[in-house]
């Protein structure tokens, strides 16, 4: 008997490891700041996750993406995890959440 996998409950548990990492220069973290673009699961388990940082010269640009990587990882579901970076389109304060601008006052 084969098993199902319920990607949205995955993708539930991987955007809640998500909201643990945080930007160290913004009280924010990474999902609702809109550096979290696109998560992919498939049957195998496998996860990509497609991000963007909040400027090419992020001087996290080498270890935020490492993070990610590892804590996906982490979870038991998680066959294997890889992060892409893209910068298309470019991060900008639009794609911040209500709840992280509310949090920086930019409400």
């Amino acid at each position: 008997m084969e098993t199902t996998i319920d990607t949205n409950a995955l993708g539930e548990k991987i955007v809640k490891v998500l909201k643990t990492i945080y930007d160290p220069e913004i009280p924010v973290d990474i999902y609702e700041l809109g550096l979290i673009y696109d998560v992919f699961v498939n049957e195998d388990y496998d996860v990509k996750i497609l991000m963007t940082l909040t400027t090419p010269n992020c001087p996290v640009a080498e270890t935020l993406p490492m993070e990610v990587e590892e804590k996906v990882k982490s979870l038991n579901d998680v066959k294997s995890a890889e992060v892409e970076i893209t910068f298309d389109p470019p991060w900008s304060q639009d794609l911040m959440s209500e709840e992280a601008k509310l949090e920086l006052g930019m409400l």
